[in-house]
């Protein structure tokens, strides 16, 4: 297994998204909000109207987890706690997208990924 990139990446997808739902169990948020809102990062395909560019710079910058992280550190270092549920559902969608098995993009198309280069 520690041979295979790629399985280790759906790994650490799986673990990531299961502890940021253990976190967001232990917050005691709305379970609404984060059906509401697992989702939300896919708008940023959008942005691939505009070119493939453009769309892969849009989506890679939502489906980092610089952002979401930053929000996390950001609630909890400021005392507000309101922003953490969303950090929380941005990393849980993070993680659910490397657990299927999608990537960050290339600007050549929207199906090349970084996990098909690993």
């Amino acid at each position: 297994m520690l041979t295979k990139p790629a399985l280790l990446l759906r790994v650490e997808g799986s673990l990531l998204f299961a502890v940021s739902i253990v976190c967001y169990y232990e917050i005691h948020a709305s379970w609404i909000l984060f059906a509401v809102l697992l989702l939300a990062p896919d708008l940023s395909i959008a942005a691939y109207f505009a070119n493939a560019k453009i769309g892969a710079t849009v989506y890679n910058t939502v489906h980092t987890l610089i952002g979401p992280l930053l929000l996390v550190a950001y609630a909890l270092l400021t005392a507000h706690a309101g922003h953490l549920p969303y950090g929380l559902i941005w990393i849980a969608h993070l993680g659910m997208d490397h657990m299927i098995g999608a990537g960050l993009k290339y600007p050549t198309q929207f199906k090349d990924t970084h996990l098909q280069h690993v």
